[in-house]
């Protein structure tokens, strides 16, 4: 199964978890797959007004260099850590 594959099973994994994720480990997954799907973070920082958009924002920059594909595969183990 190529790592695009793998990727996509591991995105239909994470909506199955046997129980929801803590704050950080939710902000986690969703920095691991903006990085694997979109590269570096792009745009501006959210306003201090925003405080959930900013701690997303704030996760996915501080992968800023991971390769896609470096991405793509410690989301995967992630998802497979957290199934169990």
């Amino acid at each position: 199964m190529s790592l695009q594959d793998q990727f996509a099973q591991a995105q239909a994994d994470s909506k199955n978890l046997p129980e929801r994720p803590d704050n950080m480990t939710l902000l986690k997954i969703y920095a691991l797959f903006k990085q694997a799907s979109s590269g570096d973070a792009t745009g501006e920082r959210p306003g201090f007004t925003d405080m959930v958009g900013r701690a997303k924002f704030d996760a996915w920059d501080g992968l800023k260099g991971t390769s896609q594909e470096d991405a793509m595969q410690q989301y995967i183990d992630l998802i497979e850590e957290l199934k169990g």
